[in-house]
């Protein structure tokens, strides 16, 4: 299953790769918005996992591109600046939930499982038979 990390700090890019792919992830990097978009015309990943603050265009940018084109891909948005604001925002543009950085991998991990597993219950209408 493939994940798309969009940030312009290394750190965050390789870290997320290294506690993603232990997980037997197959995960996509990109600097920026650009990037990131030019990556999605070839590649559907599964999930984004954005940083909302980068220079030139930022996270919201890359949303609002995202929900447009490809409304189905769940998003995650990830910043070091969690204020009530930026949250509401990314709700609004159709974040599926929110992580504050720095997060340890545990919490990485829950936030990315969780998503994924709500998207797969979405995908079929399964009664809850115990």
């Amino acid at each position: 299953m493939k994940i798309l990390v969009v940030d312009d700090e290394n750190i965050v890019l390789s870290s997320c790769r290294l506690i993603l792919e232990a997980e037997n992830f197959e995960v996509l990097l990109a600097e920026s918005v650009e990037q990131a978009l030019n990556i999605l015309k070839n590649e559907i990943p599964a999930l984004l996992l954005i940083d909302v603050k980068m220079p030139a265009q930022d996270g919201m940018y890359l949303m609002e591109k995202v929900k447009t084109r490809w409304p189905e891909i769940p998003i995650i948005v990830m910043s070091g600046y969690p204020v009530d604001g930026t949250i509401k925002a990314a709700a609004d543009l159709g974040a599926a939930t929110f992580i504050a950085k720095p997060f340890t991998p545990d919490e990485l991990l829950e936030t990315v499982e969780s998503i994924l597993q709500k998207e797969k219950n979405h995908g079929k209408k399964e009664s809850s038979g115990d």
